[in-house]
Protein backbone atom coordinates (compact mmCIF):
# COMPACT_ATOMS: atom_id res chain seq x y z
CA UNK A 1 0.00 0.00 0.00
CA UNK A 2 1.46 3.35 -0.99
CA UNK A 3 1.99 6.27 1.38
CA UNK A 4 -0.17 8.37 -0.95
CA UNK A 5 -3.07 5.92 -0.59
CA UNK A 6 -2.60 5.86 3.19
CA UNK A 7 -2.74 9.65 3.35
CA UNK A 8 -5.86 9.75 1.21
CA UNK A 9 -7.58 7.29 3.57
CA UNK A 10 -6.67 9.48 6.56
CA UNK A 11 -7.88 12.59 4.71
CA UNK A 12 -11.25 10.99 3.99
CA UNK A 13 -11.61 9.72 7.56
CA UNK A 14 -10.93 13.16 9.05
CA UNK A 15 -13.17 14.84 6.48
CA UNK A 16 -16.08 12.50 7.22
CA UNK A 17 -15.81 12.57 11.01
CA UNK A 18 -14.72 16.14 11.74
CA UNK A 19 -15.42 18.05 8.50
CA UNK A 20 -11.75 19.08 8.54
CA UNK A 21 -10.08 19.30 5.15
CA UNK A 22 -6.41 18.25 5.19
CA UNK A 23 -4.61 19.75 2.20
CA UNK A 24 -2.14 17.68 0.23
CA UNK A 25 0.80 19.53 1.74
CA UNK A 26 -0.16 18.19 5.19
CA UNK A 27 1.06 14.65 4.47
CA UNK A 28 4.04 15.27 6.74
CA UNK A 29 1.64 15.61 9.68
CA UNK A 30 0.51 12.01 9.30
CA UNK A 31 3.92 10.68 10.29
CA UNK A 32 4.45 13.05 13.22
CA UNK A 33 0.91 12.83 14.60
CA UNK A 34 0.19 9.14 14.03
CA UNK A 35 3.57 7.54 14.80
CA UNK A 36 2.81 7.52 18.57
CA UNK A 37 -0.59 5.91 17.88
CA UNK A 38 1.05 3.25 15.73
CA UNK A 39 3.36 2.38 18.61
CA UNK A 40 0.42 2.20 21.03
CA UNK A 41 -1.39 -0.08 18.58
CA UNK A 42 1.77 -2.23 18.44
CA UNK A 43 2.26 -1.95 14.70
CA UNK A 44 5.50 -1.12 12.91
CA UNK A 45 4.37 1.61 10.52
CA UNK A 46 1.66 4.09 9.52
CA UNK A 47 0.71 1.73 6.67
CA UNK A 48 0.09 -1.05 9.18
CA UNK A 49 -2.00 1.33 11.27
CA UNK A 50 -4.09 2.26 8.23
CA UNK A 51 -4.51 -1.44 7.45
CA UNK A 52 -6.01 -1.92 10.93
CA UNK A 53 -8.32 1.04 10.42
CA UNK A 54 -9.52 -0.26 7.07
CA UNK A 55 -10.20 -3.70 8.50
CA UNK A 56 -12.64 -2.65 11.24
CA UNK A 57 -15.74 -0.44 11.39
CA UNK A 58 -15.38 2.95 13.06
CA UNK A 59 -14.12 2.42 16.60
CA UNK A 60 -12.00 3.98 19.35
CA UNK A 61 -8.81 3.74 17.28
CA UNK A 62 -10.41 5.64 14.40
CA UNK A 63 -11.49 8.33 16.87
CA UNK A 64 -7.95 8.63 18.24
CA UNK A 65 -6.63 9.09 14.70
CA UNK A 66 -9.17 11.85 13.99
CA UNK A 67 -8.33 13.59 17.26
CA UNK A 68 -4.60 13.39 16.59
CA UNK A 69 -4.96 14.91 13.12
CA UNK A 70 -7.15 17.85 14.15
CA UNK A 71 -5.30 18.86 17.33
CA UNK A 72 -4.15 22.48 16.98
CA UNK A 73 -1.31 24.52 18.39
CA UNK A 74 -2.12 26.82 21.28
CA UNK A 75 -0.47 29.02 23.91
CA UNK A 76 -1.35 31.37 26.75
CA UNK A 77 -2.65 34.80 25.62
CA UNK A 78 -1.98 33.79 22.02
CA UNK A 79 -1.69 36.77 19.64
CA UNK A 80 -2.29 39.11 22.61
CA UNK A 81 -4.60 41.63 20.87
CA UNK A 82 -7.90 39.72 21.30
CA UNK A 83 -7.24 39.53 25.04
CA UNK A 84 -6.48 43.26 25.15
CA UNK A 85 -9.80 43.87 23.36
CA UNK A 86 -11.54 41.63 25.88
CA UNK A 87 -10.04 43.58 28.78
CA UNK A 88 -10.37 47.12 27.42
CA UNK A 89 -13.60 47.01 25.39
CA UNK A 90 -15.70 43.86 25.46
CA UNK A 91 -15.94 43.00 29.15
CA UNK A 92 -16.39 46.63 30.31
CA UNK A 93 -19.23 47.02 27.78
CA UNK A 94 -20.91 43.77 28.76
CA UNK A 95 -20.62 44.65 32.44
CA UNK A 96 -22.84 47.64 31.67
CA UNK A 97 -25.23 45.74 29.39
CA UNK A 98 -25.70 42.79 31.77
CA UNK A 99 -26.11 44.67 35.06
CA UNK A 100 -29.61 43.30 35.56
CA UNK A 101 -28.94 39.66 34.62
CA UNK A 102 -25.45 39.62 36.16
CA UNK A 103 -24.68 36.60 34.00
CA UNK A 104 -21.99 36.15 31.35
CA UNK A 105 -21.59 33.18 29.02
CA UNK A 106 -18.28 32.69 27.20
CA UNK A 107 -17.25 29.83 24.90
CA UNK A 108 -13.78 28.85 23.73
CA UNK A 109 -14.30 26.39 20.87
CA UNK A 110 -11.51 23.98 19.87
CA UNK A 111 -9.64 24.78 23.08
CA UNK A 112 -6.98 22.05 22.65
CA UNK A 113 -4.94 21.74 25.87
CA UNK A 114 -6.72 24.64 27.58
CA UNK A 115 -4.38 27.63 27.47
CA UNK A 116 -6.96 29.92 25.84
CA UNK A 117 -9.81 29.45 28.35
CA UNK A 118 -7.38 29.60 31.26
CA UNK A 119 -6.01 32.86 29.83
CA UNK A 120 -9.54 34.28 29.86
CA UNK A 121 -10.13 32.99 33.40
CA UNK A 122 -6.89 34.63 34.58
CA UNK A 123 -7.82 37.89 32.83
CA UNK A 124 -11.20 37.91 34.58
CA UNK A 125 -9.59 37.26 37.96
CA UNK A 126 -6.91 39.88 37.42
CA UNK A 127 -8.95 42.78 36.04
CA UNK A 128 -12.63 42.16 36.85
CA UNK A 129 -12.94 41.15 40.52
CA UNK A 130 -16.54 42.41 40.47
CA UNK A 131 -17.46 39.39 38.34
CA UNK A 132 -16.88 37.17 41.38
CA UNK A 133 -20.45 38.01 42.42
CA UNK A 134 -21.83 37.27 38.93
CA UNK A 135 -22.68 33.97 37.29
CA UNK A 136 -19.86 33.49 34.79
CA UNK A 137 -20.12 30.40 32.60
CA UNK A 138 -16.79 29.87 30.84
CA UNK A 139 -17.21 26.84 28.56
CA UNK A 140 -14.31 25.31 26.65
CA UNK A 141 -14.82 22.56 24.11
CA UNK A 142 -12.71 20.30 21.94
CA UNK A 143 -13.20 17.21 19.83
CA UNK A 144 -10.30 15.42 21.52
CA UNK A 145 -10.87 13.54 24.77
CA UNK A 146 -7.13 13.34 25.40
CA UNK A 147 -6.67 17.11 24.97
CA UNK A 148 -9.60 17.77 27.29
CA UNK A 149 -8.08 15.48 29.90
CA UNK A 150 -4.88 17.54 29.73
CA UNK A 151 -6.86 20.79 29.89
CA UNK A 152 -8.89 19.70 32.89
CA UNK A 153 -5.69 18.76 34.72
CA UNK A 154 -4.30 22.26 34.18
CA UNK A 155 -0.67 21.13 34.37
CA UNK A 156 1.86 22.58 31.92
CA UNK A 157 5.50 22.09 31.05
CA UNK A 158 7.96 24.96 31.58
CA UNK A 159 8.14 25.68 27.84
CA UNK A 160 4.33 25.92 27.70
CA UNK A 161 4.02 28.51 30.46
CA UNK A 162 6.96 30.43 29.01
CA UNK A 163 4.97 31.04 25.81
CA UNK A 164 2.83 34.15 26.26
CA UNK A 165 2.35 34.02 30.01
CA UNK A 166 3.91 36.95 31.90
CA UNK A 167 6.04 35.96 34.89
CA UNK A 168 3.84 37.94 37.30
CA UNK A 169 0.74 35.97 36.23
CA UNK A 170 2.62 32.68 36.33
CA UNK A 171 3.70 33.29 39.91
CA UNK A 172 0.24 34.50 40.95
CA UNK A 173 -1.98 31.85 39.35
CA UNK A 174 0.23 28.73 39.18
CA UNK A 175 2.31 26.70 41.57
CA UNK A 176 5.10 24.18 41.06
CA UNK A 177 4.13 20.53 40.72
CA UNK A 178 7.34 18.59 40.30
CA UNK A 179 8.96 19.94 37.14
CA UNK A 180 5.66 21.28 35.83
CA UNK A 181 3.39 24.22 36.65
CA UNK A 182 -0.11 23.58 37.98
CA UNK A 183 -2.82 26.19 37.61
CA UNK A 184 -4.44 27.04 40.94
CA UNK A 185 -7.62 25.20 41.81
CA UNK A 186 -9.91 28.24 42.00
CA UNK A 187 -8.95 29.25 38.44
CA UNK A 188 -9.17 25.68 37.14
CA UNK A 189 -12.72 25.37 38.45
CA UNK A 190 -13.80 28.46 36.52
CA UNK A 191 -13.69 26.50 33.23
CA UNK A 192 -16.30 23.95 32.20
CA UNK A 193 -14.60 21.62 29.69
CA UNK A 194 -16.86 19.70 27.32
CA UNK A 195 -16.22 17.31 24.45
CA UNK A 196 -17.81 18.65 21.27
CA UNK A 197 -17.36 18.06 17.57
CA UNK A 198 -18.10 21.42 15.90
CA UNK A 199 -19.47 19.56 12.87
CA UNK A 200 -22.22 18.05 15.06
CA UNK A 201 -25.04 19.51 17.18
CA UNK A 202 -24.57 22.54 19.44
CA UNK A 203 -28.03 22.14 20.96
CA UNK A 204 -26.73 21.93 24.55
CA UNK A 205 -24.96 25.30 24.36
CA UNK A 206 -26.60 28.32 26.02
CA UNK A 207 -26.77 31.75 24.37
CA UNK A 208 -23.25 33.18 24.26
CA UNK A 209 -22.11 36.73 25.02
CA UNK A 210 -18.56 36.04 23.82
CA UNK A 211 -17.31 33.31 21.52
CA UNK A 212 -13.69 32.52 20.75
CA UNK A 213 -13.56 30.47 17.54
CA UNK A 214 -9.95 31.25 16.76
CA UNK A 215 -7.78 29.41 14.23
CA UNK A 216 -10.53 26.88 13.58
CA UNK A 217 -12.26 27.95 10.35
CA UNK A 218 -8.98 27.70 8.43
CA UNK A 219 -9.25 23.90 8.63
CA UNK A 220 -12.70 23.77 7.03
CA UNK A 221 -13.86 23.98 3.42
CA UNK A 222 -16.02 26.96 2.43
CA UNK A 223 -19.35 25.16 2.76
CA UNK A 224 -18.44 23.90 6.24
CA UNK A 225 -17.26 27.38 7.28
CA UNK A 226 -20.65 28.74 6.29
CA UNK A 227 -22.42 25.98 8.22
CA UNK A 228 -20.33 26.71 11.33
CA UNK A 229 -21.04 30.45 11.10
CA UNK A 230 -24.75 29.71 10.71
CA UNK A 231 -24.53 27.77 13.99
CA UNK A 232 -22.74 30.73 15.59
CA UNK A 233 -25.71 32.90 14.59
CA UNK A 234 -27.99 30.55 16.54
CA UNK A 235 -26.01 30.74 19.81
CA UNK A 236 -24.50 34.24 19.82
CA UNK A 237 -26.49 36.94 21.64
CA UNK A 238 -27.68 39.86 19.46
CA UNK A 239 -25.02 42.13 21.01
CA UNK A 240 -22.45 39.35 21.42
CA UNK A 241 -18.85 39.26 20.23
CA UNK A 242 -17.20 36.65 17.98
CA UNK A 243 -13.41 36.37 17.87
CA UNK A 244 -11.74 34.57 14.98
CA UNK A 245 -8.07 33.93 14.24
CA UNK A 246 -5.91 36.58 12.63
CA UNK A 247 -6.14 34.91 9.21
CA UNK A 248 -9.87 34.26 9.39
CA UNK A 249 -12.93 36.35 8.50
CA UNK A 250 -16.69 36.17 7.99
CA UNK A 251 -16.43 38.37 4.88
CA UNK A 252 -17.84 36.61 1.80
CA UNK A 253 -18.97 33.77 4.03
CA UNK A 254 -21.82 35.17 6.15
CA UNK A 255 -23.34 38.61 5.56
CA UNK A 256 -24.97 38.66 9.01
CA UNK A 257 -21.64 39.61 10.59
CA UNK A 258 -19.57 42.76 10.33
CA UNK A 259 -15.97 43.28 11.46
CA UNK A 260 -15.46 45.64 14.40
CA UNK A 261 -12.07 47.16 15.20
CA UNK A 262 -11.31 47.14 18.93
CA UNK A 263 -7.86 48.57 19.48
CA UNK A 264 -5.48 46.34 17.49
CA UNK A 265 -7.96 43.46 17.38
CA UNK A 266 -10.79 42.73 14.98
CA UNK A 267 -13.88 40.93 16.21
CA UNK A 268 -17.29 40.31 14.64
CA UNK A 269 -20.78 41.37 15.62
CA UNK A 270 -24.17 41.16 14.00
CA UNK A 271 -24.95 43.90 11.51
CA UNK A 272 -27.38 46.47 12.83
CA UNK A 273 -30.58 47.31 11.02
Amino acid sequence: MSAETDFEYIRQLVRKRAEVALSEDKAYLVESRLAPLAREARVDSISELVRLLRRDPFNYLHQLVVEAMVTTETSFFRDEHPFEALKNFVLPELLKQRQVERTLNLWCAACSSGQEPYSIAILIREYFPQLASWTVNLIASDISASMLARARLGSYKPHEVNRGLPLTLLQKYFHHSGKDWQIKEDVRQMVDFRQLNLAESWSLMPSMDIMFLRNVLIYFEIETKQTILAKVRQVLCPDGYLFLGGGETTINLDAAFQPVQLGKAVCYQFRSG
